[in-house]
């Protein structure tokens, strides 16, 4: 098992009876990721590995054609379990919590992390409370109930951005054109409100 070069590994899983190089990949992707969750899951860890192990292999054996041979093939491989798990534990976090659940009851309390800070002195108070203010505005009269609920889902809430296109039935890179058409919307009416653009690069430079 240990002995395979990157070519035998792809000629045995892919040849007409890989059922033995699928078994010696199993082994290994299941010590590697007992080794790699062990942390993060509590309790029935090897129950859990099983079925990431086994989602693993099918998606390295449906990706085997992407291998480029830069790395050890149990290297990359490992790596491909390694984000299956990670994307299934974020599914299963998130299964039971719905969009709605993440929103603010009013767009109001929606505060970026810059303006965040518990205790500034009073000037920075009032301008942050003003920016806030306008913000709320700008959320309820300038988005769309699409762009202000992706936005607040993720921004307020959280939610990861692959968990809020499937919610949103809509796929990564429209949700990205949707989240960065609504700051682009912020920014620009921001500006006309009179903000500099150095406040209102604040307001978004960790977005």
């Amino acid at each position: 098992m240990g002995t395979r070069s990157n070519p035998e590994w792809l000629e045995d899983l892919r040849g007409e009876h890989p059922d033995q190089a699928i078994a010696d990949l199993r082994k290994v992707l299941k010590r590697g990721l007992i080794y790699a969750l062990s942390s993060r899951i509590k309790t029935d860890l090897e129950h859990q590995v099983e079925d990431f192990v086994q989602d693993a292999i099918l998606r390295i054996l449906d990706k085997l054609d992407t291998f480029r041979g830069e790395s050890k093939f149990i290297t990359w491989a490992q790596k491909v379990a390694v984000r299956v798990a990670f994307t299934e534990m974020r599914r299963k976090h998130w299964k039971d919590i719905s969009i709605e659940d993440l929103l603010p009851e009013d767009s109001g309390d929606f505060t970026p992390l810059v303006l965040s800070d518990p205790s500034p002195d009073p000037e920075k108070r009032a301008t942050q409370e003003s920016l806030l203010k306008m913000i709320d505005q700008i959320l309820s009269e300038d988005l769309t109930e699409r762009q202000r609920t992706a936005l607040l889902a993720i921004m307020h809430g959280g939610m990861p951005l692959e968990e809020v296109a499937r919610r949103m039935d809509t796929n990564r890179n429209a949700l990205y054109k949707l989240l960065h058409d609504a700051r682009k919307q912020m920014r620009n009416r921001m500006l006309e409100k009179g903000l500099s653009a150095e406040e209102v690069l604040a307001v978004f430079e960790n977005k």
